[in-house]
């Protein structure tokens, strides 16, 4: 709506954010539910409830039968943003068990699962270390196993750490790394313990595939019939029968991983492999720009 909100205190702007979220996505919302989430009062949760109606008149009415609020035909959303990604998010992390009811928002959460992924054990001291380094731009040791035959053992790494990147199931650090004068990625539950901040190394504005993107195109697995095609379309946002995705150059591997994409995916069953690049050469050509300047070692 094009009507300007007032300035409001955080406090009171989220709680009108999630009368709004549970309206939208729930179709109702009463006093009770403002005092289980927030803990406020219940004077302050009538309070907030008044306040509401008055910012947004045509959003709710009272169901007396139901003693609650409930959404009308004509919500236009006033403080909430709806995004299906943002509420299975919150149905996500409920799912896993990383937040409770309450907090997820969600009033009456569906019967949901998550396809199970291992909890990788990082150690606390160590993620406190890396923050600190990044945040005060120093190094910091850590004793790292790395997959690397030439290093079968753990051993005292000195690193830079200036990011953190995550592919979907593991996060990493990524840092200079003092022994091989490169920008790495260094897995977090590898880092077993660390010790002694100290000068850095090369810094963030230095790390080129980091600052740098690149981006590609995706289209639907050829091989899949026209029908199949218009959904996996659809199901990856394609304009025109592609999309263009862009990435930082130090994460282009991950991605490629995880969307299936680094062997050839045209050659792959496609209804296992929906999406193929576009041009597979250009993509290739900057891989090999991400293997030059890194060993790789850690990405395996």
């Amino acid at each position: 709506m094009s009507e300007t909100i007032p300035a409001l205190k955080w406090g009171i702007e989220q709680r009108l954010e999630f009368i709004e979220f549970r309206l939208f996505w729930d179709g109702r919302v009463n006093r009770s539910d403002i005092i289980e989430v927030f803990g406020v009062s219940v004077p302050q949760a009538s309070k907030d409830l008044a306040q509401y109606q008055e910012l947004a008149p045509r959003n709710l009415e009272y169901d007396k039968s139901a003693k609650r609020y409930v959404c009308t035909s004509h919500f236009q959303p006033r403080f909430l943003k709806p995004d299906p990604d943002a509420y299975l998010a919150r149905l996500r992390s409920l799912s896993e068990g990383q937040t409770k009811p309450s907090e997820s928002w969600i009033a009456s959460p569906p019967d949901a699962d998550v396809a199970l992924t291992p909890k990788r054990d990082i150690n606390m001291d160590v993620l406190r270390t890396v923050l600190a380094a990044i945040r005060d731009q120093r190094s910091v040791e850590i004793f790292y196993q790395s997959m690397n035959k030439e290093r079968p053992d753990p051993m005292w790494r000195r690193i830079t750490p200036h990011a953190f990147g995550y592919d979907g199931l593991r996060w990493h650090a990524r840092a200079y790394c003092h022994l091989q004068h490169a920008f790495d990625d260094f897995l977090l539950p590898r880092a077993l313990k660390c010790r002694g901040l100290g000068a850095p190394g090369l810094l963030a504005n230095d790390d080129h595939l980091w600052r740098e993107h690149f981006s590609f195109e995706i289209i639907p697995h050829p091989k899949l019939t026209p029908s199949q095609q218009a959904v996996v379309a659809k199901d990856y946002g394609m304009k025109g029968g592609k999309r263009t995705l862009t990435v930082r150059y130090a994460m282009l591997f991950y991605v490629l991983k995880r969307l299936g994409l680094l062997n050839e995916a045209r050659e792959q069953d496609p209804r296992q492999q929906h999406i193929v690049l576009l041009e597979s050469a250009d993509v290739q050509s900057a891989l090999r720009r991400v293997e030059s300047s890194t060993s790789m070692a850690e990405k395996n």
